[in-house]
Protein backbone atom coordinates (compact mmCIF):
# COMPACT_ATOMS: atom_id res chain seq x y z
CA UNK A 1 0.00 0.00 0.00
CA UNK A 2 2.69 2.51 0.95
CA UNK A 3 4.26 2.40 -2.51
CA UNK A 4 1.27 4.12 -4.14
CA UNK A 5 0.79 6.47 -1.19
CA UNK A 6 4.49 7.35 -1.22
CA UNK A 7 4.29 8.37 -4.87
CA UNK A 8 1.19 10.44 -4.10
CA UNK A 9 3.13 12.30 -1.40
CA UNK A 10 6.13 12.80 -3.69
CA UNK A 11 3.89 14.30 -6.37
CA UNK A 12 2.29 16.68 -3.88
CA UNK A 13 5.67 17.74 -2.47
CA UNK A 14 6.94 18.39 -6.02
CA UNK A 15 3.91 20.60 -6.67
CA UNK A 16 4.60 22.55 -3.48
CA UNK A 17 8.22 23.10 -4.54
CA UNK A 18 7.24 24.13 -8.07
CA UNK A 19 4.76 26.66 -6.69
CA UNK A 20 7.52 28.21 -4.58
CA UNK A 21 5.70 27.29 -1.37
CA UNK A 22 8.06 24.68 0.09
CA UNK A 23 9.05 25.60 3.65
CA UNK A 24 12.72 25.25 4.48
CA UNK A 25 13.90 25.16 8.10
CA UNK A 26 17.07 26.89 9.25
CA UNK A 27 19.34 25.32 11.84
CA UNK A 28 20.33 27.74 14.62
CA UNK A 29 23.27 26.95 16.91
CA UNK A 30 22.90 29.88 19.33
CA UNK A 31 20.26 31.38 21.59
CA UNK A 32 17.40 33.12 19.84
CA UNK A 33 18.10 36.84 19.60
CA UNK A 34 18.53 39.79 17.28
CA UNK A 35 21.64 38.09 15.89
CA UNK A 36 21.87 34.32 15.59
CA UNK A 37 24.58 31.80 14.66
CA UNK A 38 23.85 29.11 12.08
CA UNK A 39 25.11 25.55 11.81
CA UNK A 40 27.86 26.57 9.38
CA UNK A 41 29.15 29.18 11.84
CA UNK A 42 27.83 32.18 9.91
CA UNK A 43 25.80 34.89 11.62
CA UNK A 44 22.56 36.54 10.58
CA UNK A 45 20.15 39.16 11.86
CA UNK A 46 16.79 37.64 12.72
CA UNK A 47 13.71 39.65 11.78
CA UNK A 48 11.19 36.82 11.71
CA UNK A 49 10.94 35.72 15.36
CA UNK A 50 8.04 36.45 17.70
CA UNK A 51 10.62 37.57 20.27
CA UNK A 52 8.86 40.92 20.60
CA UNK A 53 10.38 41.99 23.92
CA UNK A 54 13.76 40.37 23.28
CA UNK A 55 13.47 38.06 26.27
CA UNK A 56 14.25 34.69 24.66
CA UNK A 57 17.82 34.76 25.98
CA UNK A 58 17.25 36.92 29.04
CA UNK A 59 19.70 35.99 31.85
CA UNK A 60 17.10 36.40 34.60
CA UNK A 61 14.71 33.97 32.92
CA UNK A 62 17.51 31.46 32.33
CA UNK A 63 18.64 31.70 35.95
CA UNK A 64 15.08 31.24 37.23
CA UNK A 65 14.62 28.17 35.03
CA UNK A 66 17.93 26.63 36.20
CA UNK A 67 17.07 27.22 39.86
CA UNK A 68 13.68 25.58 39.42
CA UNK A 69 15.24 22.54 37.75
CA UNK A 70 17.62 22.14 40.69
CA UNK A 71 14.86 22.54 43.28
CA UNK A 72 11.75 21.08 41.58
CA UNK A 73 13.00 18.63 38.98
CA UNK A 74 12.68 18.39 35.21
CA UNK A 75 9.04 17.51 34.55
CA UNK A 76 5.70 16.67 36.18
CA UNK A 77 5.16 13.31 34.42
CA UNK A 78 1.38 13.61 34.41
CA UNK A 79 -1.66 15.84 34.33
CA UNK A 80 -2.78 17.99 37.20
CA UNK A 81 -5.97 16.23 38.25
CA UNK A 82 -4.02 12.97 38.62
CA UNK A 83 -0.67 14.02 40.08
CA UNK A 84 -1.36 17.52 41.26
CA UNK A 85 0.42 20.81 40.62
CA UNK A 86 3.31 22.72 42.12
CA UNK A 87 3.04 26.08 43.79
CA UNK A 88 4.94 27.43 40.77
CA UNK A 89 1.91 26.69 38.58
CA UNK A 90 -0.34 28.62 40.96
CA UNK A 91 2.07 31.55 41.14
CA UNK A 92 2.32 31.78 37.34
CA UNK A 93 -1.44 31.64 36.93
CA UNK A 94 -1.83 34.45 39.47
CA UNK A 95 0.85 36.52 37.71
CA UNK A 96 -1.00 36.17 34.40
CA UNK A 97 -4.31 37.11 36.02
CA UNK A 98 -2.74 40.18 37.61
CA UNK A 99 -1.18 41.22 34.30
CA UNK A 100 -4.47 41.04 32.38
CA UNK A 101 -6.66 42.20 35.31
CA UNK A 102 -8.71 39.00 35.21
CA UNK A 103 -10.19 36.72 37.86
CA UNK A 104 -8.43 33.41 37.18
CA UNK A 105 -6.10 31.62 34.74
CA UNK A 106 -5.57 28.07 33.48
CA UNK A 107 -2.28 26.90 31.92
CA UNK A 108 -1.90 24.80 28.77
CA UNK A 109 1.02 23.28 26.89
CA UNK A 110 0.51 25.87 24.11
CA UNK A 111 -1.97 28.51 23.03
CA UNK A 112 -3.01 26.12 20.25
CA UNK A 113 -4.28 23.89 23.06
CA UNK A 114 -5.88 26.82 24.87
CA UNK A 115 -7.86 27.76 21.76
CA UNK A 116 -8.52 24.13 20.92
CA UNK A 117 -9.92 23.48 24.38
CA UNK A 118 -11.96 26.58 25.14
CA UNK A 119 -15.14 26.22 23.08
CA UNK A 120 -16.30 22.61 23.42
CA UNK A 121 -16.53 22.60 27.25
CA UNK A 122 -18.60 25.81 27.31
CA UNK A 123 -20.94 25.64 24.32
CA UNK A 124 -23.33 23.14 22.71
CA UNK A 125 -25.34 22.90 19.49
CA UNK A 126 -27.81 25.32 21.09
CA UNK A 127 -25.18 28.11 21.05
CA UNK A 128 -23.30 30.21 18.49
CA UNK A 129 -19.65 31.08 17.80
CA UNK A 130 -19.02 34.22 15.74
CA UNK A 131 -15.46 34.27 14.44
CA UNK A 132 -13.36 36.81 12.54
CA UNK A 133 -12.41 35.59 9.05
CA UNK A 134 -8.67 36.06 9.72
CA UNK A 135 -8.52 34.34 13.10
CA UNK A 136 -5.57 32.07 13.83
CA UNK A 137 -5.73 28.42 12.77
CA UNK A 138 -5.92 27.34 16.41
CA UNK A 139 -9.20 29.24 16.87
CA UNK A 140 -10.56 27.76 13.66
CA UNK A 141 -9.67 24.26 14.83
CA UNK A 142 -11.14 24.91 18.27
CA UNK A 143 -14.40 26.02 16.69
CA UNK A 144 -14.48 22.86 14.56
CA UNK A 145 -14.29 20.72 17.70
CA UNK A 146 -17.42 22.36 19.07
CA UNK A 147 -21.00 21.62 17.95
CA UNK A 148 -22.12 25.24 18.25
CA UNK A 149 -23.59 27.01 15.21
CA UNK A 150 -20.81 28.85 13.36
CA UNK A 151 -20.84 32.35 11.94
CA UNK A 152 -17.96 34.16 10.26
CA UNK A 153 -17.58 37.91 9.72
CA UNK A 154 -15.12 39.71 7.45
CA UNK A 155 -11.91 40.86 9.13
CA UNK A 156 -12.60 43.66 11.63
CA UNK A 157 -15.84 44.51 9.75
CA UNK A 158 -18.30 45.68 12.38
CA UNK A 159 -21.27 45.85 10.02
CA UNK A 160 -20.71 42.21 9.10
CA UNK A 161 -20.25 41.30 12.76
CA UNK A 162 -23.56 42.96 13.58
CA UNK A 163 -25.24 40.97 10.80
CA UNK A 164 -23.93 37.76 12.37
CA UNK A 165 -25.05 38.81 15.83
CA UNK A 166 -28.57 39.49 14.59
CA UNK A 167 -28.74 36.05 12.97
CA UNK A 168 -27.28 34.43 16.09
CA UNK A 169 -30.14 35.68 18.25
CA UNK A 170 -31.73 32.35 17.30
CA UNK A 171 -29.20 30.60 19.53
CA UNK A 172 -29.10 30.40 23.34
CA UNK A 173 -25.62 31.84 24.07
CA UNK A 174 -23.28 33.68 21.68
CA UNK A 175 -19.55 34.30 21.78
CA UNK A 176 -17.51 36.59 19.54
CA UNK A 177 -13.93 35.41 19.08
CA UNK A 178 -11.11 37.39 17.51
CA UNK A 179 -7.36 37.74 17.43
CA UNK A 180 -6.14 40.82 19.30
CA UNK A 181 -3.49 41.41 16.63
CA UNK A 182 -3.88 39.59 13.34
CA UNK A 183 -0.60 37.85 12.71
CA UNK A 184 -0.35 38.37 8.95
CA UNK A 185 -1.36 42.04 8.69
CA UNK A 186 -0.42 43.37 12.12
CA UNK A 187 -3.73 45.21 12.54
CA UNK A 188 -5.45 45.39 15.92
CA UNK A 189 -9.04 44.22 16.27
CA UNK A 190 -11.44 47.11 17.08
CA UNK A 191 -12.15 45.70 20.52
CA UNK A 192 -14.07 48.72 21.78
CA UNK A 193 -16.63 48.36 18.97
CA UNK A 194 -16.69 44.59 19.39
CA UNK A 195 -17.50 44.93 23.08
CA UNK A 196 -20.20 47.52 22.35
CA UNK A 197 -21.86 45.15 19.88
CA UNK A 198 -21.47 42.23 22.29
CA UNK A 199 -23.34 44.15 24.97
CA UNK A 200 -25.99 45.30 22.51
CA UNK A 201 -26.66 41.75 21.28
CA UNK A 202 -25.96 39.84 24.51
CA UNK A 203 -22.76 38.03 23.55
CA UNK A 204 -19.57 36.95 25.29
CA UNK A 205 -16.17 38.10 23.98
CA UNK A 206 -12.98 36.05 23.54
CA UNK A 207 -9.70 37.52 22.31
CA UNK A 208 -6.46 35.73 21.46
CA UNK A 209 -3.66 37.92 22.83
CA UNK A 210 -0.77 35.93 21.35
CA UNK A 211 0.51 38.77 19.14
CA UNK A 212 -0.94 41.65 21.18
CA UNK A 213 0.25 40.91 24.72
CA UNK A 214 3.52 42.67 25.40
CA UNK A 215 3.01 44.84 22.33
CA UNK A 216 -0.19 46.92 22.20
CA UNK A 217 -1.40 49.28 24.88
CA UNK A 218 0.53 52.04 26.68
CA UNK A 219 2.50 49.46 28.69
CA UNK A 220 1.95 46.48 26.35
CA UNK A 221 -0.74 44.75 28.38
CA UNK A 222 -2.85 43.96 25.36
CA UNK A 223 -6.15 45.05 23.89
CA UNK A 224 -8.00 45.58 27.17
CA UNK A 225 -5.41 48.18 28.15
CA UNK A 226 -5.31 49.62 24.63
CA UNK A 227 -9.07 50.29 24.55
CA UNK A 228 -9.81 50.63 28.27
CA UNK A 229 -11.86 47.43 28.37
CA UNK A 230 -10.91 45.85 31.69
CA UNK A 231 -13.88 43.83 32.89
CA UNK A 232 -15.62 43.82 29.49
CA UNK A 233 -13.70 40.99 27.81
CA UNK A 234 -14.74 37.61 29.15
CA UNK A 235 -11.90 35.38 27.94
CA UNK A 236 -8.29 36.04 26.91
CA UNK A 237 -6.12 33.28 25.46
CA UNK A 238 -2.40 33.68 24.95
CA UNK A 239 1.07 32.18 24.84
CA UNK A 240 4.35 32.26 26.71
CA UNK A 241 6.07 31.60 23.38
CA UNK A 242 6.20 35.11 21.95
CA UNK A 243 6.58 38.30 24.03
CA UNK A 244 6.56 36.31 27.27
CA UNK A 245 9.98 34.66 27.02
CA UNK A 246 9.67 32.82 23.73
CA UNK A 247 9.53 29.25 25.08
CA UNK A 248 6.32 27.21 25.16
CA UNK A 249 3.14 27.25 27.20
CA UNK A 250 -0.29 28.76 26.73
CA UNK A 251 -3.06 30.05 28.93
CA UNK A 252 -6.68 31.07 29.14
CA UNK A 253 -7.51 33.84 31.57
CA UNK A 254 -10.84 35.46 32.36
CA UNK A 255 -14.02 34.98 34.36
CA UNK A 256 -13.66 32.71 37.39
CA UNK A 257 -16.48 30.31 36.54
CA UNK A 258 -15.31 29.93 32.94
CA UNK A 259 -11.83 28.96 34.08
CA UNK A 260 -13.28 26.58 36.66
CA UNK A 261 -15.33 24.82 33.98
CA UNK A 262 -12.29 24.53 31.71
CA UNK A 263 -10.39 22.80 34.54
CA UNK A 264 -13.20 20.24 34.69
CA UNK A 265 -13.82 19.62 31.00
CA UNK A 266 -11.17 21.09 28.69
CA UNK A 267 -9.62 18.07 26.97
CA UNK A 268 -6.16 19.52 26.14
CA UNK A 269 -5.83 20.48 29.83
CA UNK A 270 -7.11 17.20 31.21
CA UNK A 271 -5.05 14.97 28.92
CA UNK A 272 -1.74 16.83 28.53
CA UNK A 273 1.17 16.97 30.97
CA UNK A 274 1.49 20.02 33.18
CA UNK A 275 4.04 22.65 32.22
CA UNK A 276 7.55 21.81 33.52
CA UNK A 277 8.57 23.66 36.69
CA UNK A 278 11.40 25.49 34.88
CA UNK A 279 8.94 27.11 32.44
CA UNK A 280 6.69 28.21 35.28
CA UNK A 281 9.59 29.72 37.21
CA UNK A 282 10.82 31.59 34.16
CA UNK A 283 7.29 32.84 33.53
CA UNK A 284 6.99 34.13 37.09
CA UNK A 285 10.28 35.99 36.70
CA UNK A 286 9.12 37.36 33.35
CA UNK A 287 6.12 39.09 34.88
CA UNK A 288 8.35 40.53 37.60
CA UNK A 289 10.52 42.06 34.86
CA UNK A 290 7.49 43.53 33.07
CA UNK A 291 6.22 44.97 36.33
CA UNK A 292 9.48 46.82 36.99
CA UNK A 293 9.71 48.95 33.86
CA UNK A 294 8.15 49.68 30.44
CA UNK A 295 11.61 50.00 28.87
CA UNK A 296 11.37 46.88 26.69
CA UNK A 297 7.94 47.77 25.35
CA UNK A 298 8.96 51.36 24.62
CA UNK A 299 12.13 50.23 22.82
CA UNK A 300 10.20 47.73 20.70
CA UNK A 301 7.67 50.39 19.70
CA UNK A 302 10.47 52.80 18.76
CA UNK A 303 12.04 50.09 16.59
CA UNK A 304 8.78 49.51 14.71
CA UNK A 305 8.37 53.21 14.01
CA UNK A 306 11.99 53.55 12.85
CA UNK A 307 11.78 50.55 10.50
CA UNK A 308 8.47 51.60 8.96
CA UNK A 309 9.65 55.13 8.27
CA UNK A 310 12.86 53.89 6.62
CA UNK A 311 11.05 51.32 4.46
CA UNK A 312 8.32 53.71 3.32
CA UNK A 313 10.95 56.31 2.45
CA UNK A 314 12.67 53.65 0.30
CA UNK A 315 9.46 53.13 -1.67
CA UNK A 316 8.21 49.80 -0.30
CA UNK A 317 4.51 49.04 -0.02
CA UNK A 318 4.01 48.65 3.72
CA UNK A 319 0.72 47.28 5.00
CA UNK A 320 -0.68 49.53 7.76
CA UNK A 321 0.25 48.08 11.13
CA UNK A 322 -0.45 48.80 14.78
CA UNK A 323 1.81 46.18 16.27
CA UNK A 324 5.30 44.68 16.01
CA UNK A 325 4.39 43.02 12.69
CA UNK A 326 5.25 44.85 9.47
CA UNK A 327 4.04 43.34 6.19
CA UNK A 328 6.10 44.27 3.12
CA UNK A 329 3.62 43.62 0.31
CA UNK A 330 4.85 41.90 -2.88
CA UNK A 331 1.60 40.37 -4.28
CA UNK A 332 3.29 37.39 -5.97
CA UNK A 333 4.21 34.04 -4.35
CA UNK A 334 7.31 33.35 -6.43
CA UNK A 335 8.59 36.89 -5.92
CA UNK A 336 7.98 36.67 -2.17
CA UNK A 337 9.84 33.36 -1.92
CA UNK A 338 12.76 34.61 -3.99
CA UNK A 339 12.90 37.84 -1.99
CA UNK A 340 13.26 35.96 1.30
CA UNK A 341 15.99 33.74 -0.19
CA UNK A 342 17.91 36.76 -1.46
CA UNK A 343 17.62 38.44 1.94
CA UNK A 344 19.11 35.32 3.55
CA UNK A 345 22.12 35.71 1.26
CA UNK A 346 22.51 39.18 2.80
CA UNK A 347 22.43 37.53 6.26
CA UNK A 348 19.00 38.96 7.05
CA UNK A 349 16.33 36.41 8.00
CA UNK A 350 12.77 37.27 7.03
CA UNK A 351 9.96 34.94 5.95
CA UNK A 352 7.71 35.00 2.89
CA UNK A 353 4.02 34.32 3.38
CA UNK A 354 1.86 33.09 0.54
CA UNK A 355 -1.45 31.31 -0.01
CA UNK A 356 -2.98 29.56 1.90
CA UNK A 357 -1.44 31.38 4.87
CA UNK A 358 -2.54 34.68 3.31
CA UNK A 359 -5.17 35.25 0.58
CA UNK A 360 -4.14 34.74 -3.03
CA UNK A 361 -2.50 37.85 -4.43
CA UNK A 362 -1.59 39.16 -0.95
CA UNK A 363 1.88 37.60 -0.81
CA UNK A 364 4.37 39.37 1.41
CA UNK A 365 7.47 39.40 3.54
CA UNK A 366 6.50 39.58 7.20
CA UNK A 367 9.00 41.47 9.33
CA UNK A 368 8.84 41.30 13.11
CA UNK A 369 10.59 43.90 15.22
CA UNK A 370 11.97 43.15 18.66
CA UNK A 371 13.20 45.15 21.61
CA UNK A 372 16.43 43.20 21.09
CA UNK A 373 17.13 45.01 17.80
CA UNK A 374 19.04 48.28 17.75
CA UNK A 375 18.87 50.99 15.10
CA UNK A 376 22.15 49.92 13.50
CA UNK A 377 20.77 46.42 12.95
CA UNK A 378 17.57 47.85 11.53
CA UNK A 379 19.66 50.02 9.19
CA UNK A 380 21.42 46.86 7.95
CA UNK A 381 18.07 45.17 7.33
CA UNK A 382 16.68 48.17 5.44
CA UNK A 383 19.85 48.38 3.33
CA UNK A 384 19.42 44.71 2.42
CA UNK A 385 15.75 45.27 1.55
CA UNK A 386 16.73 48.13 -0.74
CA UNK A 387 19.50 46.10 -2.41
CA UNK A 388 17.28 43.06 -2.99
CA UNK A 389 14.26 45.19 -3.87
CA UNK A 390 16.16 46.90 -6.66
CA UNK A 391 17.68 43.63 -7.87
CA UNK A 392 14.21 42.04 -8.15
CA UNK A 393 12.49 45.13 -9.56
CA UNK A 394 10.30 45.79 -6.51
CA UNK A 395 11.57 49.36 -6.09
CA UNK A 396 13.48 51.62 -8.48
Amino acid sequence: MYGRFQQHLKDQLAEIREAGLYKEERTICSPQGAEITLADGSKALNFCANNYLGLSDNPRLIAAAKKAMDERGFGMSSVRFICGKQDLHEQLEKAISDYFHTEDTILYAACFDANGGVFEPLLTKEDAIISDALNHASIIDGVRLCKAVRYRYENADMEDLERCLKEAQAQRFRIICTDGVFSMDGNVAPMDKICDLAEKYDALVLVDESHSAGVVGPTGRGVAEQFGLYGRIDIHTGTLGKSFGGAVGGFTTGRKEIIEMLRQRSRPYLFSNSLPPMLCAAGIELFKILGESNELHDRQQANVKYFKEKMEAAGFDIHPTESAIVAVMLYDPILAGNFAKEMAKENIFVTSFTYPVVPKGKDRIRVQLSAAHDFSQIDRAVAAFIKVGRRLGVIS
